[in-house]
Protein backbone atom coordinates (compact mmCIF):
# COMPACT_ATOMS: atom_id res chain seq x y z
CA UNK A 1 0.00 0.00 0.00
CA UNK A 2 1.54 3.67 -0.91
CA UNK A 3 1.80 6.31 1.79
CA UNK A 4 -0.14 8.44 -0.72
CA UNK A 5 -2.38 8.68 -3.03
CA UNK A 6 -2.49 11.18 -5.83
CA UNK A 7 -6.18 11.66 -7.20
CA UNK A 8 -5.42 15.11 -8.81
CA UNK A 9 -6.54 13.43 -12.39
CA UNK A 10 -9.16 11.07 -10.93
CA UNK A 11 -12.98 11.32 -12.03
CA UNK A 12 -16.04 10.86 -9.91
CA UNK A 13 -18.23 8.00 -10.95
CA UNK A 14 -22.13 7.32 -10.45
CA UNK A 15 -22.85 7.09 -6.70
CA UNK A 16 -26.53 5.93 -7.49
CA UNK A 17 -27.05 3.61 -10.17
CA UNK A 18 -31.00 3.89 -9.63
CA UNK A 19 -33.55 2.80 -12.04
CA UNK A 20 -35.55 4.49 -13.95
CA UNK A 21 -38.83 5.27 -12.86
CA UNK A 22 -38.10 3.83 -9.72
CA UNK A 23 -37.53 5.54 -5.88
CA UNK A 24 -35.36 4.31 -3.53
CA UNK A 25 -37.40 4.12 0.19
CA UNK A 26 -37.00 2.43 2.94
CA UNK A 27 -39.56 0.15 4.12
CA UNK A 28 -40.36 -1.53 7.52
CA UNK A 29 -42.00 -5.04 6.53
CA UNK A 30 -42.89 -7.56 9.06
CA UNK A 31 -40.22 -10.32 9.17
CA UNK A 32 -42.76 -12.96 8.39
CA UNK A 33 -44.00 -10.94 5.10
CA UNK A 34 -40.09 -11.01 4.20
CA UNK A 35 -39.30 -14.41 4.67
CA UNK A 36 -42.45 -15.38 2.30
CA UNK A 37 -41.26 -13.76 -0.21
CA UNK A 38 -38.09 -14.79 0.02
CA UNK A 39 -39.10 -18.34 0.17
CA UNK A 40 -41.06 -17.69 -3.13
CA UNK A 41 -37.84 -16.36 -5.12
CA UNK A 42 -36.03 -19.97 -3.51
CA UNK A 43 -38.35 -21.87 -4.73
CA UNK A 44 -38.39 -20.10 -8.23
CA UNK A 45 -34.40 -20.84 -8.20
CA UNK A 46 -33.79 -17.31 -7.47
CA UNK A 47 -34.27 -13.95 -9.02
CA UNK A 48 -35.30 -10.78 -6.72
CA UNK A 49 -37.67 -10.80 -3.67
CA UNK A 50 -37.98 -6.98 -4.35
CA UNK A 51 -39.60 -7.49 -7.63
CA UNK A 52 -42.32 -9.87 -6.41
CA UNK A 53 -43.09 -7.35 -3.29
CA UNK A 54 -43.51 -4.63 -6.04
CA UNK A 55 -45.78 -7.27 -8.85
CA UNK A 56 -47.83 -8.28 -5.51
CA UNK A 57 -48.49 -4.28 -4.77
CA UNK A 58 -49.29 -3.47 -8.50
CA UNK A 59 -51.62 -6.41 -8.80
CA UNK A 60 -53.28 -5.23 -4.98
CA UNK A 61 -53.90 -1.75 -6.96
CA UNK A 62 -55.21 -2.99 -10.28
CA UNK A 63 -57.70 -5.28 -8.34
CA UNK A 64 -59.06 -2.47 -6.30
CA UNK A 65 -59.72 -0.09 -9.08
CA UNK A 66 -61.43 -3.20 -10.59
CA UNK A 67 -65.09 -2.46 -10.67
CA UNK A 68 -66.98 -5.14 -8.34
CA UNK A 69 -69.28 -6.66 -11.43
CA UNK A 70 -65.86 -7.62 -12.78
CA UNK A 71 -64.48 -9.15 -9.95
CA UNK A 72 -67.00 -11.45 -8.90
CA UNK A 73 -67.03 -12.55 -12.90
CA UNK A 74 -63.59 -12.95 -12.51
CA UNK A 75 -64.15 -15.30 -9.06
CA UNK A 76 -67.26 -16.84 -10.89
CA UNK A 77 -64.64 -17.87 -13.82
CA UNK A 78 -61.86 -18.88 -11.46
CA UNK A 79 -63.87 -21.24 -9.26
CA UNK A 80 -65.81 -22.84 -12.54
CA UNK A 81 -62.58 -23.78 -14.29
CA UNK A 82 -60.32 -24.72 -10.77
CA UNK A 83 -62.18 -28.80 -11.67
CA UNK A 84 -63.09 -28.62 -7.63
CA UNK A 85 -66.21 -31.05 -6.96
CA UNK A 86 -69.42 -29.48 -7.96
CA UNK A 87 -71.79 -28.99 -4.71
CA UNK A 88 -74.61 -31.65 -4.89
CA UNK A 89 -77.96 -30.43 -5.75
CA UNK A 90 -80.49 -31.33 -3.05
CA UNK A 91 -84.22 -31.43 -4.32
CA UNK A 92 -86.59 -29.26 -2.46
CA UNK A 93 -90.13 -30.43 -1.35
CA UNK A 94 -92.93 -29.24 -3.40
CA UNK A 95 -95.71 -27.46 -1.18
CA UNK A 96 -98.77 -29.93 -1.33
Amino acid sequence: MKEEYDFSQAKRGAIDGSYAGKTRVTLHLDDEILEWFRAQVHAAGGGNYQVLINDALRQYIRQEQEPLEDTLRRVVREELSSGKPKAKRVKTRQPA
